[in-house]
């Protein structure tokens, strides 16, 4: 499973980096031109795209058109994908100004929080009454929500997104989510990405000063 995700993630890079290249006049590739250019090896890249039927030619390279529409048929972004958030707080607004995920044909259609305060508008995106989140994600075919809510209350919100039909939940809030094994989870902790971080800085730390230590 771990690897599986750890190869779509590699395909998401692989995607990306070809587009901007598409945009810098780019037409064919190499393995070991993707590969330099998202940091793995170029057997990696064709060991990826060999797991979906995709082949390029050793002397001419991969077409960049057929490989980002191949990718996007297989990361099912040949079309664009829409998303509800759920949360206005601090850090669903910031979600919803961020202009990345429309660079990935991710589109974020509409915003839900239970407090009515916060109902309007950000970004141009309409922020609803949590109960209309039933009759929306029916109506307009939504399967994915990204959750930006509380701890405290991320279970029960999750419950109730799973209800009202949605298969895939990015979830930012600090809590592991029970929700039925046909639902599609992903946690990020951004305390939990930072203190790796701080780990591995004060590992490297400790480890040079040792060793100047038993240098000296």
């Amino acid at each position: 499973m771990s690897e599986s995700r750890n190869c779509i993630q590699r395909l998401c890079r692989y995607r990306r980096t070809l587009k901007d290249l598409k945009e810098l006049g780019y037409v064919k590739i190499f393995s070991d031109n993707l590969g330099e250019a998202t940091a793995v090896t170029a057997v990696q890249v064709r060991k990826d795209f060999s797991l979906f039927g995709i082949s390029g030619n050793k002397k001419g390279g991969y077409i960049i058109d057929n490989l980002i529409e191949k990718i996007n048929y297989i990361l099912g972004k040949d079309e664009i994908q829409k998303v509800i958030m759920v949360g206005a707080g601090n850090l669903g607004s910031a979600l919803a100004r961020y202009r990345g995920f429309e660079k990935e044909d991710i589109n974020i259609v509409a915003a839900f929080d239970a407090d009515p305060a916060k109902q309007g508008k950000v970004n141009n995106i309409q922020i609803h009454n949590i109960k209309d989140v039933f009759e929306y994600v029916k109506i307009n075919k939504v399967k994915v929500a990204i959750l930006a809510v509380p701890a405290t209350v991320a279970q029960e919100v999750s419950e109730i997104l799973v209800s009202a039909g949605i298969k895939g939940i990015l979830n930012f809030a600090p809590v592991t989510l029970r929700v039925p094994e046909k639902v599609v989870v992903n946690n990020v902790s951004l305390a939990i990405e930072l203190e790796n971080v701080i780990y591995y800085v004060n590992a490297r730390h400790r480890g040079e000063k040792q060793k100047n230590e038993h240098g000296a």
